[in-house]
């Protein structure tokens, strides 16, 4: 109860506070092909809920009709606007209103689409047994998915082998390690890795090393040791 009124009365003041901000990237958005600014997509919740994601659109329009799930930084769908707005993480900020809603929390496991849910393992279906958030472990580590995946022929293969075993691994990780006080550094590191990724990767895994994590994770959080297709696709190995 305490975390659902703290991310309620911060994402009440957020839009409150943000308005101007987010009525500019709205027009911005708007008038660069005369379409809709939102992107307004299906997402599993809590408790294997759907439920409706917004964001602001920093693609074509009719992007998710390609079939490709996994975006690399040099996708041709991604407009020069969008480019900049996931950048900077100025795309996320519509979902303050699924915080209100009660879809998502400010901290949590980010939703995944039907599809990626669907083969989801054993392991990783207890992601789903807390409330989806805007921002979380994973978020800060692989914000730099785009430039992982990039020059990927296959970028939904190469998401599943390099990135989402570990992507779900710190997701397990917060669910299991979960609390206010870890929720509130991982909204500070959020914001600390707009200004310097590096200080917040190292701060990450500070993190992880005093919530007891094991080595590896740790080393991946903190980008000492190199992704490589180690596991089978969609393999979770032991959280701990």
């Amino acid at each position: 109860m305490a975390k659902r009124a703290v991310d309620f009365a911060v994402a009440l003041l957020g839009l409150i506070f943000l308005a101007p901000v987010l009525i500019v990237v709205a027009v911005l958005v708007f008038i660069q092909d005369w379409r809709s600014p939102f992107y307004i997509a299906p997402r599993v919740g809590r408790g294997g809920r759907l439920f409706q994601m917004l964001k602001f659109r920093t693609m074509v329009v009719g992007a998710d009709r390609s079939g490709v799930n996994s975006t690399s930084s040099n996708d041709s769908r991604i407009t020069p606007l969008g480019q900049f707005l996931r950048r900077s993480k100025l795309d996320e900020l519509p979902q303050l209103g699924n915080v209100l809603l009660g879809d998502l929390s400010l901290v949590g496991p980010r939703p995944n689409v039907p599809a990626g849910v669907a083969v989801y393992t054993d392991a990783e279906r207890r992601l789903l047994s807390v409330r989806p958030g805007i921002t979380d472990l994973a978020s800060i580590v692989f914000a730099d998915e785009g430039e992982i995946l990039g020059g990927q022929a296959d970028p939904d293969r190469a998401y599943d082998e390099l990135i989402r075993p570990w992507k779900s691994r710190l997701g397990l990780f917060y669910v299991e390690r979960r609390s206010l006080l870890l929720d509130i550094r991982l909204i500070w590191l959020t914001l600390l890795a707009v200004v310097s990724r590096p200080r917040a990767l190292t701060a990450v895994a500070v993190v992880l090393t005093n919530q007891g994590a094991p080595p590896e994770l740790v080393a991946i959080a903190g980008r000492t040791a190199t992704l490589e297709p180690t596991l089978p696709p969609g393999a979770i190995p032991s959280v701990y």
